[in-house]
């Protein structure tokens, strides 16, 4: 299993990087590769077109409604529904309950249907707490975590490796259930020490992404999300303080390889 980070910049795309997105590419053992992406926030439609070609998606799962991780899945539904291509299947689309009239609502239309095409181009499917989504080789767990709005944390295993991704939250007791002895923990550092202390329910800092890491025993920490305001290493020295084990920043187009 390997996640390649298309988009990695907290809250809004920055100077360098679009906002969330990760592809989770898993091969099964007939040697099919599978192509699931967690987010498609503001800017992150295009990055994702040069690393692959979005019609070999096999989902999309969206953790919650703010723009960062959400609003470039109005490019995806445009190419999937006007693509020269006519054999294009619905493509499952996973989300908060509210995903479909959200996108509605943003390309400024009655419905779900594209203007000019006779079907909705995605097969929409709410997510819960507790939930659990299989596809292909993969196992998703889904988990509601601490945020202004509806939210959810995914825990991704396959193969006997285990990814946790946090979304976007604040220090909850879902964080450590979905991070519990993971491979991997890409995880939010949004906030640093000090000065956004006056937020809460919000984001995590890197310490307190670290000490989630720490508690819950993972083996290796990937901090995203970062602001473009922020200096990255603030955040990730704070997690080190805290976390033991390999704990590093993530950029656009890495590859993290859970098999290595």
């Amino acid at each position: 299993m390997r996640i390649r980070v298309i988009g990695c910049s907290g809250s809004f795309a920055g100077p360098d990087s679009a906002a969330s997105s990760y592809l989770l590419e898993e091969t099964d053992a007939a040697g099919r590769t599978w192509r699931v992406l967690l987010d498609l926030g503001s800017g992150a439609f295009g990055p994702l077109q040069s690393a692959i070609d979005p019609t070999e998606l096999d989902a999309v799962i969206v953790s919650h409604l703010h723009p960062d991780h959400f609003l470039d899945v109005t490019g995806l539904e445009v190419f999937w529904a006007y693509h020269e291509r006519t054999d294009l299947p619905q493509l499952p689309v996973h989300g908060p309950a509210a995903l479909p009239d959200r996108l509605a609502a943003v390309l400024s239309r009655d419905g779900h249907v594209p203007d000019g095409v006779d079907r909705v181009p995605f097969a929409y499917g709410a997510i819960e707490d507790g939930q659990v989504l299989e596809i292909g080789p993969l196992r998703i767990e889904v988990r509601a975590v601490l945020h202004p709005v509806e939210a959810y944390g995914f825990r991704i295993t396959s193969g006997g490796q285990v990814l946790a991704y946090s979304g976007d939250t604040d220090t909850c007791p879902a964080l450590l259930d979905l991070a519990a002895d993971a491979d991997l923990f890409l995880c939010e550092a949004g906030y640093i020490e000090g000065r956004d202390d006056r937020f809460t329910g919000v984001h995590l800092t890197g310490r307190r992404a670290g000490l989630i890491a720490e508690q819950a025993r993972v083996r290796s920490l990937a901090l995203t999300h970062v602001p473009a305001w922020t200096d990255p290493a603030v955040p990730l020295a704070e997690a080190r303080e805290v976390f033991d084990g390999p704990a590093r920043l993530v950029a656009p187009m890495d590859i993290l390889d859970l098999s290595r």
